[in-house]
């Protein structure tokens, strides 16, 4: 019967770590990904970069998140914190500049910008249909 009981017990402690969750800049990883996978979650970064922060570090890009050390979540935590990256707030709002500099100097792409139209050169006479209908500019040419 104590048998029984010990093993229940060990089982508990390892549900209990499976609910630990790696949280950086903000962001909870997924315990059961991959780190490399884990840290595409972030804005900012994509496979390539996580695998080139991972060598950095020498952190094994296909570790669990899970099975991360508290030493290599700090050297995570500390590298992505620093300025080296632009990332999630900040890279936000320097898009967001971008696009509102665009629309402020009044070239073609931010005008289209401003009018909730394809940026980057796409059709719109048969596609789009969704941005075409919200857009009030087109519907009163229509009429």
């Amino acid at each position: 019967m104590e048998k029984l009981w010990l093993f229940a017990l060990i089982q508990n402690t390892n549900n209990v770590k499976d609910k630990i969750m790696v949280r950086i800049l903000g962001i909870n990883l997924l315990n059961k990904k991959k780190i490399y996978i884990g840290l595409t979650a972030i804005y900012g970064i994509g496979i390539a970069t996580s695998k080139k922060i991972l060598k950095d570090l020498n952190i094994d890009e296909n570790k669990k998140v899970i099975d991360l050390t508290e030493k290599d979540i700090s050297l995570l935590r500390d590298l992505l914190e620093s300025d080296a990256y632009k990332l999630e707030g900040d890279l936000r709002r320097l898009v967001s500049q971008n696009i509102k500099r665009l629309g402020e100097i009044n070239c073609l792409r931010g005008r289209r910008h401003n009018q909730n139209l394809p940026v980057r050169g796409q059709r719109t006479r048969t596609n789009s249909r969704t941005t075409r209908k919200k857009n009030p500019l087109l519907l009163k040419k229509k009429k």
